[in-house]
């Protein structure tokens, strides 16, 4: 059988594609890029805010306008989680719909499921059912699901339940599994990576984690933390990333706002709180690359409080600021709230952040010139005259690249002198 999947969303949906096409291919059903040469099309959709919403339904319109007779559309995830009733309804087309983590039921549309070979040791026998091409660089790792954190304007802990980690033993296995399919890098993913074990049982669960990997993968895979919690990064996380070779001086830390009263709306940690993880991770790693997101015209935000936010911003100087708009999401306490922000102001603030977050990171990137990094391979753009990495400092998809002159194979990991600055990138040359 042939399968087309489409995967909509961040980085766990990714996660939970590759579990899927796991169990697909493992009963040798066969991926195609052509929806039209598939089976069976699969779509993983994102229900996190209405633009990722539209998003999915775009793309199961799309596959539903040129299915031919024969084939099979399956609607899987976080949307039809929150509305797989309704999009079957209004999308006719839609032969099955499943919710979250039911990916051993939407392979089984498909066809028999062998169950998954136990991880081999050393030395990592990729499975023949390996997809040919290059190594895989980057891979997420999926550490937990779910979510017990009291923010009003999320809609997660509706979607994917309560929190529940991925005992350690399957996490070592998973690692093992994608440097073996041969991933130079590994990206721990979650709801809330920093609550790591706390269902069960464990205390500073994440930094027994970083602790436990180190000794299980290769000295040479990096391994990135993303979607920390502020004030759940603890003493002993920060010495373990610190101290465990193959873990980055990098963190992703989600904080939302900077205005202390808009915190307190959110049922956030406060300014305070995240101030003193920043400054504990700074004096640990001086070379520390801290990344956030924030909302902005999140309900009854005043001018007053926005400038809170842009003052935050430029005393804590992140290396990298993602911005969003404030989405509501019907069943949350903030859909409820009043003091809708005008969507003209949201946009109007959200450009003044960018551009704020713009300067300052060309700052914190022209002090980066003239310093030596390793930089992890990822592309050829030109033939012998350029090839396209990331450095410690750059997450996968979301955060800038280098840009070096000379030749290297994807996967390879090559030591630069940083040249040239600019907003979001570097250009360097190898050492």
């Amino acid at each position: 059988m042939r399968y087309h999947l489409v995967t909509l969303g961040c980085p766990k949906n990714v996660a939970d594609s590759e579990q899927l096409e796991r169990l697909l291919q493992r009963s040798r059903h066969e991926p195609v890029d052509d929806p039209d040469a598939a089976d069976v099309l699969l779509v993983n959709t994102c229900g996190f805010i209405d633009q990722a919403k539209e998003e999915s339904i775009n793309a199961v319109l799309a596959l539903a306008a040129r299915k031919r007779p024969g084939q099979r559309l399956v609607v899987a995830g976080c949307l039809t989680q929150l509305h797989g009733p309704e999009l079957a309804r209004e999308i006719p087309e839609i032969d099955h719909v499943f919710g979250v983590e039911q990916w051993e039921r939407v392979a089984a549309v498909a066809g028999p499921v062998v169950p998954l070979r136990p991880v081999q040791e050393p030395p990592y026998d990729i499975p023949e059912t390996t997809r040919p091409g290059p190594p895989r660089v980057s891979a997420y790792l999926k550490i937990s699901d779910g979510c017990n954190a009291p923010c009003t304007f999320c809609i997660i802990p509706t979607i994917k339940g309560r929190f529940r980690s991925l005992p350690p033993p399957k996490v070592v296995e998973e690692a093992r599994r994608l440097v073996a399919l041969g991933a130079r890098e590994l990206v721990l993913v979650a709801q809330d990576s920093t609550a790591y074990g706390e269902d069960l049982g464990l205390r500073d669960g994440l930094a027994g984690l970083l602790e436990l990997l180190s000794g299980e993968v290769p000295p040479d895979v990096w391994i990135r933390v993303m979607y920390a919690y502020p004030g759940r990064v603890s003493e002993r996380l920060i010495r373990a990333m610190a101290e465990v070779p193959q873990v980055v001086h990098y963190l992703d830390m989600p904080l939302q706002h900077g205005s202390p009263a808009v915190l307190r709306r959110m049922h956030r940690p406060s300014k305070a709180v995240a101030l003193r993880n920043i400054r504990e991770l700074r004096a640990a790693m001086p070379d520390m690359a801290l990344r956030t997101a924030f909302i902005v015209g999140y309900p009854g935000e005043t001018e007053e409080e926005f400038q809170e936010l842009l003052d935050f911003v430029e005393e804590a100087r992140f290396d990298r600021v993602g911005v969003f708009t404030y989405s509501p999401q019907a069943g949350t306490p903030a859909a409820r709230e009043a003091g809708r922000v005008p969507e003209r102001v949201k946009r109007q603030r959200r450009r003044r952040l960018m551009e704020l977050q713009r300067r300052i990171s060309l700052e914190r990137n022209r002090e980066q010139v003239g310093r030596e990094l390793d930089v992890l391979v990822e592309s050829l753009p030109g033939e012998d005259v350029l090839f396209v990495g990331r450095s410690y400092r750059d997450a996968p998809e979301v955060d800038g690249v280098v840009v070096c002159r000379g030749r290297a194979e994807p996967g390879q990991r090559v030591r630069v002198r940083v040249t040239e600055a600019l907003e979001h990138d570097l250009v360097a040359e190898p050492v």
